[in-house]
């Protein structure tokens, strides 16, 4: 995946990416209100020759002194120091705990010491620094003074007492520290920042490779071998209007609906299907929405339509244009009533034949030879008949209707069916041999327009014709109806 595939999918994944970056730029925060702060106080000694004092073969002054100021250096943490600081100033820790913190460093060509100490404490810190820097000249002008030779016998006068050939000298006492060292809140925020920043790299990467939706209209295509016949943006109002062909102007939702209303009677030029299924792979996915807007797009130009709602475990035709539905398909079916008798009229155009009473054996109802007859009943009344029925997945009440229709539209959600639902929901509906028109891919994300007072979705692909079939010489879409 390249950058502006990866700036995309951070784009779709914004929630979880900010949610990621909160979290790090939290921990940083936390850090630095958790850590107790820690101060640090520095002595410095400056190391000398003793003038008069004989070196041997050593190099005289200054020479004398880098040379050894290097091992010096590594005495200050020793428990000749440390013990005796912490017995002095009544300390608590162990010489070991004491000496973990305890830095000296001699920076090179020079005859100096810097002693660092940290403590919680500032007072206490410096308190250490002072000590440390006291005891530590003791004990190295001890180790380098010679040890006396005892004097000959007879002689008159004792030699004199040997002196250290180093003179150590405090150049910097050590000052109470105000400002800890730690925890800096800068750093701690961009480390919070940055670790934020890969975990919501990885966290979006993760969702992306577990996330089998389908995304996109091209990807729908590639999936079932299908042409996408529409895309219908989503609507936040959808759900409590799903009427977008009510004439009220162009909107939207109207607009995708007369493109695929364009793009299915260009699909099916030459064989155009007089009676064909609304269905999903599962529920939720907007196939009720989509046959009824079908279904009204269809009666706008004229046709005679009569819209059938077949979904006899969730009817939702009745409900969305405010009609009867205890008597509708059910009541034929059973022979309780004549089609002519239930049939009801919605949107002053639009026949409709609702489900009627939920039975309790919707498959075997759909599959029947009843079903054929009232099926090619309505064929010669009407001019298209729009069926909505129930999904694929959960039941097999479309798998026995699909034989007894001309065509089926497979609606599939943008974002939210897994390509493995899709999928067998389209081998289900090949195995039936039925003649699959195409998908629609619904509530994908809306382009908004601007100039004409109304948006369009995103563009659609020209329709490949049906298998075994070949493109019309010179053929060319239908306009949409409002399109310039």
């Amino acid at each position: 995946m390249d950058l502006r595939g990866y700036l995309k999918m951070l784009a779709r994944r914004w929630p979880t990416a900010l949610i990621c970056l909160l979290l790090g730029i939290g921990a940083g925060e936390a850090v630095t209100v958790l850590t107790t702060p820690v101060y640090e106080a520095r002595s410095q000694l400056f190391v000398a020759t003793r003038t008069g004092v004989e070196t041997d073969d050593l190099n005289q002054g200054q020479s004398f002194s880098q040379a050894r100021v290097q091992s010096y250096a590594a005495i200050v943490d020793t428990r000749q120091v440390t013990g005796y600081v912490a017995r002095e100033l009544g300390l608590r820790s162990t010489p070991e705990q004491l000496a973990s913190r305890i830095t000296a460093e001699a920076p090179l060509n020079t005859v100096l010491i810097n002693i660092t100490v940290r403590d919680t404490d500032p007072a206490r810190a410096a308190r250490i620094a002072n000590a440390v820097a006291a005891r530590f000249i003791t004990v190295v002008e001890k180790l380098e003074t010679p040890k006396q030779t005892p004097a000959p016998r007879g002689a008159r006068k004792a030699p004199a007492a040997p002196t250290s050939p180093v003179s150590l000298g405090v150049t910097e006492q050590a000052s109470v520290p105000t400002k800890p060292v730690s925890p800096k809140r800068l750093l701690d925020l961009v480390a919070g920042l940055l670790g934020g920043l890969l975990l919501a790299a990885g966290a979006v990467a993760l969702r992306e490779a577990l996330d089998t939706t389908v995304k996109t209209g091209d990807a729908l295509g590639e999936l079932t071998a299908l042409p996408v016949l529409g895309s219908i943006p989503y609507d936040r109002t959808s759900a409590r209007q799903r009427i977008a062909m009510d004439g009220a102007g162009s909107t939207v939702r109207a607009e995708a609906f007369r493109k695929l209303r364009a793009n299915l009677q260009f699909a099916q030029i030459d064989e155009r299907p007089r009676v064909m299924v609304v269905t999903s792979p599962v529920p939720g996915e907007g196939k009720s929405t989509t046959a009824v807007n079908l279904a009204l797009s269809l009666a706008d130009t004229g046709m005679q339509v009569c819209l059938v709602d077949a979904d006899l475990r969730r009817p939702a035709v009745a409900g969305t244009f405010g009609l009867v539905q205890d008597a509708g398909l059910t009541t034929v079916l059973i022979g309780q009533a004549r089609v002519e008798d239930v049939m009801q009229q919605a949107a002053g155009r639009l026949a409709v034949l609702t489900s009627g009473a939920v039975p309790p054996n919707p498959t075997e109802l759909l599959a029947s030879e009843r079903m054929a007859e009232l099926l090619r009943e309505l064929a010669g009344s009407y001019d298209v008949v729009v069926v909505d029925s129930a999904p694929l997945l959960p039941v097999a009440d479309t798998i026995g209707l699909a034989p007894l229709v001309d065509g089926v539209l497979l609606v599939v959600r943008a974002s939210h069916t897994g390509r493995d639902q899709i999928r067998s929901a389209a081998d289900s509906l090949n195995r039936t041999g039925v003649r699959v028109l195409g998908t629609v891919f619904s509530m994908v994300a809306a382009f908004k327009g601007k100039g004409y007072g109304y948006g369009y979705g995103a563009e659609l692909p020209v329709p490949r014709p049906a298998a075994g079939q070949e493109e019309p010489a010179g053929a060319a879409p239908q306009p949409v109806a409002g399109e310039k």
